[in-house]
């Protein structure tokens, strides 16, 4: 048998990200959150749900990925640009609108990422959010410019 894992009630929000911190410090992903009165079942289920920390960056669009299964003949992935200047695929996250009308080339976007691999940098587990509206650059590696476009006319995401 495995060894057990340790369970313990905590009291408010500023605890547990105390304790968050501190699991995600000593090599952790993260907790699982479980509903006390709740038995396991072997399915999804609010009674026990993942808690890990994410950052949000943004990246440029500098080329479209073709689809594959499902998601042949539409958008398979983005392949977007860091301000670092690494390139990697954002396909998580698109909406079935996103993949049929993708952002244009050269949009930013805002990504949501579980941390950096540690030999390549590239984010790990990223996926698209939005389409930066307000963001405008004429280069990567620039600072997102704010966009001095009308949108008014636009549709939002």
């Amino acid at each position: 048998m495995g060894t057990p894992v340790e369970q313990f009630k905590v009291a408010d929000q500023t605890t547990l990200r105390a304790v968050l911190k501190r699991v995600v410090k000593q090599g952790g992903e993260g907790l699982m959150l479980h509903r006390g009165a709740s038995l396991y079942r072997a399915v999804r289920s609010d009674d026990l749900l993942k808690l890990k920390p994410y950052e949000d960056a943004e990246a440029k669009v500098v080329a479209y990925l073709p689809g594959k299964g499902k998601y042949a003949g539409t958008l398979g992935a983005l392949e977007v640009e860091s301000v670092d200047g690494l390139c990697f695929r954002l396909g998580a996250g698109l909406s079935n609108a996103d993949r049929r009308h993708p952002p244009q080339l050269g949009r930013w976007v805002t990504y949501r990422y579980n941390g950096l691999n540690e030999k390549t940098g590239i984010p790990r587990f990223a996926r698209f959010i939005r389409v930066r509206e307000d963001y405008d650059s004429l280069e990567i590696g620039s600072e997102p410019l704010i966009n001095t476009h009308n949108n008014s006319n636009q549709n939002s995401n």
